[in-house]
């Protein structure tokens, strides 16, 4: 019981920590687009002040957008990766278990045969 516990604690550190990042990564995405937007207005000096906000969260807008979809497709691909992996995790580990077995089976039925060879003399 005490194990169990211990390794949910584990799994919400984990899970709290995933979280973190996340969230670190997802404001790292929104100074990076700030950042662009502010590069790229630089590039029109023609714009009024409010005209240069404008472009500025219309372009954060799109660049926050356009990660989130790709951060979707990331996570979608992953998760489609981890359910094919797992799987062929589980075959492999099914072969190996057989394949340990059965030489195992081979090895008792060669010392059993080598003993009653052994007797028999």
């Amino acid at each position: 019981m005490y194990q169990d516990q211990e390794q949910d604690r584990e799994q919400n550190h984990g899970q709290a920590i995933n979280e973190i990042e996340g969230f670190l990564l997802w404001e790292a995405e929104k100074d990076r687009a700030r950042t662009r937007a502010e590069a790229f207005c630089a590039g029109l000096p023609w714009l009024t002040d409010s005209q240069r906000r404008e472009v500025e969260l219309r372009y954060c807008q799109d660049q926050r957008d356009a990660s989130r979809a790709y951060l979707e497709r990331i996570s979608v691909r992953s998760a489609t990766l981890r359910t094919e992996y797992e799987g062929v995790y589980r075959a492999l580990r099914r072969r190996l278990i057989t394949a340990l077995l059965s030489g195992s089976v081979a090895v008792a039925a060669l010392l059993a045969m080598t003993a009653v060879g052994l007797t028999a003399r």
